[in-house]
Parts: structure tokens; sequence; C-alpha cells
């Protein structure tokens, strides 16, 4: 039992022995830790100062280079701005340098100058004493002459005059008779002769042109294609073409009736196409008359290069050439302009031949002497004025300038040809059966119309139809709204009614269409 406690004890005293001394070992190995962890701090602080040192002597020596080189650039600055003023200095220098040798170049010139008047003064005085010598001694001649005479000079040169001037006048007035009386015995002569003989050599055509076309049909159940489902067809037609489609009991015949023979032109070519095809619809109608316009388009060129082939006429502006295949679908009183143009043409060169001038610069002022009437824009000149405008512009000669624009006497003839034009103008219009005035006063009328209702704003197009008894308006439907649409039937009602003379009753429709248009692809 005692063995036991005593061993206990001696066990319990060598844990505590133990713990003292791990405790002891402990303190000693945290000791020399701290010890070295204070020596790599030291250590760190050490690097750390010769690194900020290190730095600050770099950045020194950056900013004494920087310092170094901004110096320099200023003193080349300084140097070149030194320099820049010396040149100037030395332009100066020799700027005045130059101004005094003028200075004294003029001052030498003034003295010279001085010196040359004296002399000049001198010599007037010489002549002036010469010349009041020869007065003297001319007044002295005259007096021993009007002595001898008995006359004063004034006197004796009164009376020669008046006797010669007599004398003159007597035989200018007798010789200016005799000319005048056989210029015009000799000049109605030739003249009736040259006009005559140009009638007689240029063949003239039966020129009258009609309002309406007979569009001939292969048979009567085509007319019903043509009207369509409520008729919905031949409105299209219509209002694609502004020409007034009447369909009656003419056995295969429709009649295209227009004012204007371009839209019936287009309106039968549009028909023909759409008559072959066999597919006549809105839509198809549409096509088919955009492409009718482009090809009378191209169609009105050819008639111009044909024209103007024919005629001989060479270096025309395509411009020119287009205005004269226009005319060709225009009338004027009736007869067909471009005809009428040609014939004026063709007799300009035969007379110009028989007077001894130009006749191609004739012919070429007769072809284009109307060219204003055909404008591309609506003018207030008139169609003499505007031709003459169109020709100046593409570089015709001022001599078919001048004809065209005095043909009718609206500016002052200044070449010989101008005349000429005129008459022979007069000539072709002029002989039984070339024109109708009632038909171009109906033109004129129906154009009217169509402009009165084009001069609003959002219409698009107008069109005279059924003999100008109705007028139908396409307005844009994105600027004239429906109820727009009403006001402006209105208000172009009463204009008509108030500024236009006509007979009977004018309709007045306005169609205002939306269109909605998507492309699935």
């Amino acid at each position: 039992m005692e063995a036991n406690v005593l061993s206990y004890i001696i066990a319990g005293i060598a844990l505590v022995i133990g713990i003292i001394a791990g405790k002891l070992i402990f303190s000693k190995s945290t000791k020399r830790k701290a010890e070295e962890a204070e020596q790599r701090s030291n250590k760190i602080i050490s690097d750390a100062q010769l690194q900020a040192e290190t730095l600050k002597k770099e950045k020194l020596l950056e900013a004494k280079e920087k310092f170094v080189q901004l110096k320099a650039e200023h003193d080349r600055e300084v140097m070149d701005r030194n320099r820049k003023i010396s040149e100037g200095e030395n332009r100066l220098k020799q700027k005045e340098q130059s101004i005094t040798h003028k200075l004294e170049q003029l001052e030498k010139q003034a003295k010279d100058n001085e010196v040359i008047k004296d002399n000049l003064n001198r010599q007037i005085e010489v002549v002036n004493l010469k010349r009041t010598e020869l007065e003297k001694h001319q007044e002295e001649h005259i007096r021993r002459l009007e002595k001898i005479a008995g006359l004063t000079a004034e006197e004796a040169k009164s009376q020669l005059v008046e006797s010669l001037k007599q004398e003159a006048h007597t035989q200018a007035l007798s010789l200016q008779q005799e000319i005048i009386d056989d210029a015009k015995q000799r000049a109605n002569k030739e003249a009736r002769k040259i006009i005559i003989q140009s009638i007689q050599r240029t063949a003239a055509e039966q020129a009258i042109e009609n309002s309406i076309t007979v569009f001939n049909l292969e048979s009567d159940e085509i007319k019903g294609q043509i009207i369509g489902r409520e008729g919905r067809n031949i409105r299209a037609i219509e209002s694609a073409t502004g020409v007034d489609l009447i369909v009656d009991d003419t056995p295969e015949a429709i009649i295209l009736s227009s004012f204007d023979p371009l839209r019936r032109e287009i309106a039968r070519l549009s028909l023909q196409r759409l008559v072959s095809d066999g597919r006549i619809h809105p839509a198809r109608i549409e096509e088919v008359v955009e492409k009718t316009r482009k090809q009378i388009e191209e169609q009105v060129v050819e008639i111009g290069e044909r024209t103007v082939i024919e005629l001989g006429i060479h270096g025309l502006h395509k411009e020119l050439v287009r205005i004269v295949g226009k005319m060709r679908f225009r009338s004027s009183y009736g007869q067909n302009l471009l005809m009428h143009s040609r014939e004026v043409a063709n007799i300009c060169s035969i007379m110009a031949s028989e007077l001894g001038l130009n006749p191609k610069l004739a012919k070429r002022a007769g072809l284009l002497h109307d060219i204003g009437k055909v404008p591309d824009e609506e003018t207030e000149l008139s169609h003499a004025l505007l031709g003459a405008k169109l020709a100046e512009k593409y570089g015709e000669n001022p001599a078919v300038v001048n004809a065209i624009g005095a043909h009718h006497d609206e500016m002052e003839m200044q070449y010989v040809i101008s005349p000429i034009v005129q008459a022979c103008d007069a000539i072709s219009g002029a002989r039984p059966g070339a024109r109708r005035e009632i038909m171009q006063q109906y033109l004129k009328r129906i154009k009217d119309l169509e402009n009165l209702a084009l001069s609003y704003p959002g219409v698009e197009k107008a069109y005279a139809i059924q003999a100008g008894r109705e007028l139908r308006v396409i307005v844009e439907s994105e600027k004239v709204t429906d109820s727009d649409s009403d006001k402006l039937s209105f208000e172009i009602a009463q204009k008509i009614q108030t500024e236009m003379t006509f007979p009977g009753q004018i309709k007045v429709t306005v169609i205002r269409e939306k269109r909605a248009v998507n492309v699935a692809r």
C-alpha cells in the first residue's frame, strides 16, 4: 500500500517536473522565434528604407533630366524666335532701303519732269506766237478775197451749200421714187412667184385631228371582260389613262374619247395588250398602262429621230428631238402639230433657197417654231417665247431662236429667216381644210378644266372625260382625308361655275384610294 502511494507520488513529481521542463523549453523557443521575427522585421524595414532612398534618387534624377530637356527646348524656341525677329528686321531694312531708293528716283524724275515742263511751256509759247501770226495772215487773205468777190466768206459758203442741197434733194427724190416703184413691182411679182412655187412643191397632207379613236374587237364577248364585274375594269382603265371608254351597240368596237391624242394612244395600246393577254383586272390594267406609257415615251423619241433624219436636220439636241416627237401627239386648231411643223419646215427651206439664203437653217427654224406648244410643265409664257427659251437653252443658232420667238410678233425680228418662218406658218395654217377653230376652243376648255383641278393641294391626277361633262380628280390618300374629299369636290365645282364658261353641267368626282402593300419573301 505504501509502495503504491510512493510510486504515485514519484509519478506526480515526475509529471510536475516534466511540465515545468516543458514550459521552460517552450518559453525558450518562443523567445528565440520572437528574436528571429524582430530581426526579420528590422531587415524588412532597412530594405524598405534602402529602396525608398533608391527610388528617391531615381525620381530626382528623372526630374533633373526633365528640367534639362525643358530648358533645352525653351532655349531652342528662344533661338528660333530671335532668328525670326532678326530675319524680319533684315527684311524691314531691305524694304526701307528699297523705299529710300524709289524716293530718290521719284525725286530725280520730278526734277526731270520740271525741266521737260519748262521746255514744253517754251515750245507752247512759240507755237502760240506762230498761230497768232498765221491767223493774222489768214484774216488778211480773207479780206482781200471778200473785196475781190464782193461777198463775205459766210455768205458765199451759205449760197453754195444751199444750191447744192436743193439740187441733191431734187435728184434724190426723183431717184428714190423710181427705185421704190421698180422695187414694188419686182418684189410683188417675185414674192407671188416664190410663194406659189413653194406651196406647189410641198405635198400638203390632210392634217385634221379627231378627238376619238375606234378600238376594234374580234368579238362582242370581249366587251364584257373590258367592262368587268360591276364596271370595275372600265373604271380602272379610265382612271389610269384619263380616257373615256364608250361601250355601246356598235358591233365589235369600243370608242376611246379624249382631247389628248397621247392619252388615247396609251389607252389604245393598253387595251390591245390586255385583250391579247386575256388577263383583265384592275391590278393588271395599272401595270399594263404604266408599261405602255414608258413604251410611248420611247416611241416619242423614235418619232423625233425619224423626223429629223427625213428632213435632213443634223446636230439637234436630244431633248429637242424628244419634243419634236411629242408633237406627233398634239394638235393645234385640229391640225396635227408635227405634220404642220414638217410642212412649215419644207416651205421655209424652199423659200430660203429661192431667196438665196441658208435653206438648212430655215428648215430647222420651221420645224422648231411650235416646240413651245408641247411643254413638260405648264408656264405663263406664250408658246413662241417658251419655244425661243427652250431653243436657246439647248444651244440653237441665234437666228433660229429669234425666228421661233418672233413668228407671232412677240419678239423683234433680227434675222432674215424670221419673216420667212412667220409667212410659212401662216401659209400652212391658212390653206383650206388645215385647221378647225371650234376644235381648238374645245381642247383649250378641256385643258383649262384639268389645270383648274390640278391647282389644288393634294391632287395627284385630273382627267376630263365624257367630252368635258365629267371631271375625275384623283387625290393622294396621305394628304386628303374623306371629309376633305367632299369639301374639295364642292370647292372645285364652285370654282368651275364662277370662273369658266361651259355648256350644260359638269360632274366633279373626287377619288381617294387607300392602298396597303406588303411583299412576302
